[in-house]
């Protein structure tokens, strides 16, 4: 896996975590317990920040990446990731946060200041513009990105689900390489 410092600062992972050797990571990034990260997933914190919680799960193909400071935005966008979280295949976010037990469909695309509150489910090929907010308890879909209906109790139990099923693939992943 290509695991690389920027500007003196490498990428921390917390414990258990797994990391696919075709990844790579560059930069201020910080993983929390428990995340697995599948082939070719990229991820530069060489503008900005990046943090993602524990038991978040980044499948294959997707693009992380942040903004950096400028006069108009002081702060510039890092990417904030919760716990629980499922991103989808070849996803790309930009600069955006995402609360906890958020399953991000195949394909979608979350822009910068984009803000998802916890328990949300984002379709397939999303566009979430930038700055827009995807309330709590809803299914998200379209381009861009508009509220299709609350979530029922099974959707709300399967995006802890999602996570855990993860968890366990991610648990034989490492049992393997040892």
């Amino acid at each position: 896996m290509a695991i690389r410092s920027f500007k003196g600062i490498a990428p921390e992972f917390g414990k258990d975590c797994y990391i696919d050797e075709t990844a790579v990571w560059i930069g201020d990034i910080k993983c929390g317990d428990d995340v697995s990260i599948w082939p070719l997933v990229a991820a530069r914190g060489d503008v900005n920040t990046m943090r993602i919680g524990t038991r978040t799960n980044i499948q294959d193909a997707t693009v992380l990446h942040v903004t950096r400071s400028s006069k108009a935005n002081p702060e510039g966008y890092p990417l904030v990731i919760g716990d629980d979280v499922t991103i989808g295949h070849k996803c790309m976010l930009h600069g955006c946060t995402l609360g906890s037990r958020i399953l991000v469909g195949m394909g979608a695309i979350i822009m910068d200041g984009a803000i998802v509150e916890d328990d949300v489910f984002v379709g397939a090929g999303c566009l979430v513009p930038p700055h827009k907010v995807l309330k709590s308890g809803y299914l998200y879909v379209g381009s861009p990105a508009k509220q299709a209906r609350r979530l029922n109790d099974d959707e709300m139990a399967f995006l802890k689900i999602s996570a855990d099923n993860y968890l366990v693939t991610k648990n034989e992943y490492l049992e393997e390489s040892n």
